[in-house]
Order: structure tokens, then C-alpha cells, then sequence
């Protein structure tokens, strides 16, 4: 019996696999877990800009400001301020009931029939300043338009229409 007892000592630790897979398989989920938390990610990395050549919100007036809502870059009743409401009021005067809501399409690229052009100013406050091309109107566009653009582009182009 205790020949038995030192053969069963020296003999090598068995690898107990099932239990490897499942601590690997464990470790994996985890580490998903942990990058779709940081969204690093690409299919779940909401807070990277989009790729659309052309954007479309829906702004309407809530207290007596324009805001928007866009559910995929997690902006509710995000406001224009700082100029950029009277922007607004200038592109939709012909649009009736604008105020409960109209399609807002922009681009960093000009496209066909677009209303008017916004040409960079500079930086302030983490957003950034436009003004339009044929006029001295300007306005700060706020941080959020990094959930739409990497950096902010030298030219922005926008067009109001009605909501169909």
C-alpha cells in the first residue's frame, strides 16, 4: 500500500479540459463585456461619428427654443443655441408649422439643391462657430456635432424641408 500511495504522488496532474473550455469560454464574455462597456467595439461604438455622406434631424420647438432629438447618437431635446436658432428661423421661413417639426439635412460636402453653405469660423467652448456664406449671421454649433463628425468641418451645407 504504500508503494501504491508514491506511485499515485509522482504521477503528473491530470488536465482537467471541460473545465479549461469553460473558464476560457468564461474569460471571453468578459472581456466582450468589458469592451462593449467602453464601446470599443465597432458594431456597438455609438459615440463614433457616422459615416453618412448626408445627415437628417427633425428639429421642432420645445420652451421656446429649437431643439432635436436623435435616438441613435443618444441626444433628446438637444438645444441650438447661441445664434444658431435664428439660423434656423431664416432657412425654415417658408416652411409652415416648422415649429412642430421639419427635416434638417447637412452635409460636409455640398449636395444637390442644399440652401445654404456654413463656412467654419473657429473653435470655442468645445464646439464651434459658422457663419453663412452670404451673410453676417453666425452662430456656435455645440459639441454634439461630434457625434456626426471626427472634427469639424470647414464647410458645412444644410437644407430645411417640411416633414412629409
Amino acid at each position: 500500500m504504500i508503494e501504491e500511495n508514491r506511485v499515485q504522488a509522482t504521477a503528473p496532474p491530470q488536465i482537467h479540459w471541460r473545465r479549461m473550455y469553460l473558464i476560457s469560454i468564461g474569460m471571453i464574455l468578459i472581456a466582450v463585456g468589458i469592451a462593449w462597456q467602453f464601446k470599443l467595439l465597432p458594431p456597438f461604438a455609438s459615440g463614433l461619428p457616422r459615416q453618412n455622406a448626408i445627415m437628417v434631424i427633425a428639429p421642432y420647438r420645445h420652451l421656446g427654443t429649437w431643439v432635436f432629438d436623435d435616438s441613435s447618437a443618444g441626444l433628446v431635446q438637444e438645444p441650438f443655441v447661441a445664434g444658431v436658432p435664428e439660423m434656423i428661423d431664416v432657412i425654415v421661413k417658408d416652411i409652415p408649422d416648422a415649429d412642430k417639426g421639419f427635416r434638417l439635412l447637412f452635409s460636409a460636402k455640398p449636395f444637390p439643391q442644399y440652401q445654404k453653405k456654413l463656412i467654419w469660423l473657429r473653435g470655442a467652448g468645445g464646439g464651434n462657430y459658422y457663419r453663412f456664406e452670404d451673410s453676417d449671421m453666425e452662430g456656435w454649433i455645440c459639441p454634439a456635432m461630434f457625434k456626426y463628425y471626427e472634427t469639424a468641418p470647414k464647410e458645412l451645407y444644410v437644407k430645411a424641408e417640411p416633414m412629409k
